[in-house]
């Protein structure tokens, strides 16, 4: 029976079926997925310390290290953890996975680094888009507007404001930074339809995918044996954006704003050239502050609707 005078509980956006709306709860998962941003900054700085290991072979290792640091958990809850679970929950976490470096890789292999980086990085803006498919989601203008801003900041970042020169000798390239785009996009949007599947399996997913990672270093590369500051380096990978990201990425994912991680990730690169920048590996300039500039813009105006909903609660 309905208590007299009671407020009907209204599901909030992408809430799943049966979930009751806690807007708290829903902004504090958007905080945690937004963390896996900050690790993401920081995979350039630690990918250039590792020197020239092969790029499945350090994908291979630094899985490894992200799979081990969720194993106690995960085996901690037995085969409570993994029984019943959807077939598409496991080949979606290591399609995801696997799949965006797969094809990542591939696209480097097969195209300029700044072409083929750029149009991977067209992710988020499809993140954006994509979550207007999911139930009870709607995409309003500044969402789109805020994240093509993100899109133009992180143009100008990538190619120091000389422009996209596309040729069509690299079109195996971009057609495979393409794909990388639509399966992170898919991945990430896709795992809403799994909100009952713990975060903890993610340390199986990782696993996984260095076991694809490794057969694929196998077929493609030659081993190269890590000195002691490299391996220094897989390890911070493992820790932080080849692996510790992916297990706040996917409870944000899962519980936050989807639109509002979307376009918080073109955070991302700025964050990445300024820890460059301070490692002495990179120089500031003009365009760094125009890419923060656009980037900043867009995230705000991306998040108005949170904003308001946060100011109205206080």
């Amino acid at each position: 029976m309905a208590t007299r005078g009671a407020r009907p509980t209204i599901p909030a956006p992408g809430t799943a079926p049966g979930e009751t709306a806690r807007p708290g709860r829903r902004l504090r998962a958007t905080g945690i997925g937004a963390l896996a941003v900050l690790l993401w900054a920081s995979l350039a700085l630690f990918t250039t310390l590792t020197g020239d290991i092969p790029p499945f072979q350090l994908t291979a290792m630094a899985f490894t290290v992200g799979g081990i640091i969720g194993l106690p958990r995960a085996l901690g809850a037995g085969r409570a953890l993994t029984r019943g679970l959807p077939a598409g929950a496991w080949a979606l976490g290591i399609g995801g996975l696997f799949g965006y470096h797969f094809f990542y890789f591939l696209a480097l292999r097969n195209a300029p680094a700044v072409d083929a980086g750029l149009i991977a990085y067209l992710w988020p803006l499809l993140i954006v888009v994509f979550s207007a498919l999911l139930p009870g989601e709607r995409l309003r203008w500044w969402h789109t507007a805020g994240a093509v801003l993100g899109l133009a900041g992180t143009f100008l970042l990538v190619t120091g404001g000389q422009g996209l020169h596309l040729r069509g000798t690299y079109l195996l390239g971009y057609l495979a930074a393409a794909v990388c785009a639509l399966v992170w996009s898919a991945y990430s949007v896709a795992n809403r339809r799994y909100p009952q599947v713990p975060t903890d399996m993610v340390a199986f997913f990782c696993l996984a995918t260095a076991a694809l990672a490794g057969v694929a270093h196998l077929l493609f590369e030659t081993t190269v044996r890590p000195d002691g500051w490299q391996w220094l380096a897989v390890l911070a990978l493992g820790l932080g954006p080849v692996g510790g990201a992916f297990y706040v990425w996917d409870h944000g994912t899962k519980h936050g704003d989807i639109r509002l991680l979307g376009t918080f990730s073109y955070f991302a690169p700025l964050l990445s050239t300024g820890l460059l920048v301070a490692a002495g590996r990179a120089e500031a300039s003009r365009l760094v502050v125009a890419a923060c500039v656009l980037i900043a813009g867009g995230a705000m105006l991306a998040s108005a609707d949170t904003l308001r909903a946060a100011r109205r609660r206080n």
